[in-house]
């Protein structure tokens, strides 16, 4: 099982890194996953320099994908290298989840037609004018594709794709090992409280 985080140049770190930190609480045989690059290494907002783990085309082929957020994310819209690959994403076999302004990634690769989406207040106008409507919540998922509005709602897409993948007990493991001491349930309440409408059980 493969989770690929897509993560550019002038990546965020909280997007990318708490999703890939509670992702890998799971330490199920054969669960992988990486930070998907365009190039061999690539440099955050704040500096921080990761190496590719995986690659854009592998990203294609995983299980579930999150598109990472950044301050270059209208770069990588109109790079069209970059956008050729991406348009092997495909939410009839793949888990697609963007987070902040990955949801302008969907928006232009035409993945979010008729589906609403949540996203950060910076990147807000650029989708609505990509045609998209933004909620004001932090996650929504319509079948197999999900977004979430705030770093740290990172947190929900994460969970959202272990609870899809694994079970609700597995990602309520994986919530209640990254929770603050002493508010964990609490934690775990509001993060059931924005995910559980959104699972199969719920939709159906």
């Amino acid at each position: 099982m493969h989770i690929a985080i897509l993560t550019f140049e002038g990546y965020n770190e909280l997007d990318s890194l708490i999703a890939l930190g509670v992702l890998n609480r799971i330490k199920t045989e054969g669960w992988r996953v990486t930070i998907a690059t365009p190039s061999p290494k690539v440099t955050s907002m704040n500096g921080v320099v990761i190496e590719q783990m995986s690659t854009l085309e592998d990203a294609c082929a995983a299980d579930a994908v999150i598109i990472g957020s950044g301050i270059a994310t209208r770069e990588v819209v109109e790079d069209p290298a970059i956008m050729k690959v991406l348009r092997g994403l495909d939410p009839s076999r793949q888990l697609i989840a963007a987070q902040c302004s990955g949801a302008l990634v969907l928006a232009r690769l035409g993945l979010l037609d008729g589906i609403p989406a949540c996203t950060d207040l910076t990147t807000k106008p650029w989708v609505v004018a990509a045609g998209v409507e933004v909620l004001n919540q932090p996650f929504f998922a319509q079948g197999n594709t999900a977004t979430a509005g705030g770093c740290l709602a990172s947190q929900y897409l994460a969970a959202w794709i272990i609870a899809r993948l694994q079970g609700k007990d597995a990602a309520e493991d994986a919530m209640h090992y990254v929770a603050p001491v002493g508010e964990k349930e609490e934690y775990i309440e509001r993060a059931w409280r924005n995910i559980s409408p959104y699972l199969p059980s719920a939709e159906a």
